[in-house]
């Protein structure tokens, strides 16, 4: 190698030495200047409360319907025409008012053939029964045979027979009589008539002739996952006994109904086809405005416990679905901190781990933070954003 190609290599060599340099320093410095303007940069501000212990009232909202207390189809007994009805459509109706009239003509003829052959047979039995007597007597001195006596003591047990056998006959003219009295087994509102005057009706037709509702108290019937039916059972175990049941009325659910009623009946099995339980509350209905059918939204009462809640607002969650709230430490530093938590209480969740009392998180203001920013912290106002609005539309108006 001569000494031109030598001195060549190593001119090259240190150009691309002090262009490395070059470089090098210039990105040290713009790092520096990053870094300078970071440090200068204000902190982020944003809203926080403090997490405390509170009593939860816990409640669990179901959709249900409305079905009567009691309802009983009046049906006729006996084989008639209808003469008769003695109620007016609609009316509240009391236990053993009569309904209607049917035609007891041919029943009233029944009953007085079956006294007459009552009397008929206990006519007969008078005469018997003396003679059985003087047999017993003559029978002792061998004056009649002890086979004459067995007979007429067979022929008293006959009439006696057919005495009860009469009174029994009376016994049935006497109910298809009352029969034709038609009653209400059950008080309550009755509905409309099926039947009229003058049509016929018979014992076993499929018809009834109308139908009583006693509404007052009604029932809520309510379906509710099973998988949720322990924190139910664990309610009554708690000594809670009945389990307070508002409803929700409106289209929108957004009226409330002014009475409580309880809950009643839960079902032993669940549903195989939709993994629910049926649950039954009774509701008082003095005013009649719960009608059957009506579909509401119950509201059951779970009791209080001790808890921590997090605005829903304050929450955010990973790819892999797991929840996460911004935590504020003593030195204003924000870090995400994973959460779980057991179920909603109104617009909060219900926090099982991942916090304790004395925790500070952000409800406002993380979206424009990264993990171990510095931040300056004000308490959170839950209606800061209507309460700014407001303001806003009022100095538009001005």
């Amino acid at each position: 190698m001569n000494k031109r190609t030598i001195f060549i290599a190593t001119a090259g060599l240190l150009v691309i030495v002090a262009v490395g340099f070059y470089v090098l320093m210039g990105t040290n410095e713009k790092n520096a200047n990053d870094i300078a303007s970071t440090a200068g940069a204000p902190a982020q501000a944003v809203s926080v409360i403090t997490i405390e212990n509170q009593p939860i009232t816990m409640s669990k909202t179901l959709p249900g319907r409305i079905s009567a207390f009691r309802q009983s189809q009046v049906r006729p007994q006996v084989n008639g025409i209808i003469m008769e009805r003695l109620f007016e459509e609609g009316a509240v109706v009391e236990k053993g008012q009569q309904l209607y009239q049917i035609d007891d003509a041919r029943f009233n003829a029944a009953l007085a053939s079956a006294n007459a052959d009552l009397k008929s047979a206990q006519s007969s039995i008078a005469s018997v029964d003396a003679k059985t007597r003087r047999f017993a007597k003559l029978v002792k001195i061998d004056a009649v045979s002890r086979q004459e006596y067995d007979d007429v003591k067979a022929q008293l047990d006959q009439a006696n027979a057919a005495v009860a056998v009469a009174k029994a006959a009376v016994d049935v003219a006497q109910v298809n009589l009352d029969y034709t009295k038609v009653y209400a087994p059950i008080a309550g509102r009755i509905g409309r008539s099926l039947v009229t005057e003058g049509a016929l009706v018979t014992a076993n037709q499929e018809q009834p002739m109308a139908v009583i509702t006693q509404m007052d108290p009604v029932y809520v019937d309510m379906q509710q996952a099973g998988g949720d039916a322990l924190a139910l059972q664990q309610a009554h175990m708690g000594g809670q006994g009945d389990i307070p049941v508002t409803i929700m009325l409106g289209e929108s659910n957004q009226i409330a109904y002014p009475h409580t009623g309880s809950l009643k009946f839960s079902e032993v099995t669940i549903d195989e086809t939709t993994g629910s339980i049926a649950l039954r509350a009774t509701m008082p209905n003095p005013d009649g405005a719960l009608m059957t059918g009506l579909f509401v939204h119950g509201s059951l009462d779970m009791g209080q416990t001790q808890g921590i809640l997090v605005p829903q607002r304050a929450t955010t969650r990973n790819p892999d679905g797991n929840m996460n709230v911004w935590v504020v430490d003593e030195n204003n530093i924000a870090t995400p901190r994973p959460i779980q938590t057991n179920g909603a209480h109104q617009d909060n969740w219900i926090v099982t781990d991942g916090l304790k009392a004395g925790d500070t998180i952000i409800i406002e203001g993380y979206q424009k933070i990264a993990s171990g920013a510095d931040v300056t912290t004000s308490p959170w106002v839950k209606n800061s954003e209507a309460v700014s609005k407001t303001q806003s539309k009022s100095l538009e108006q001005e």
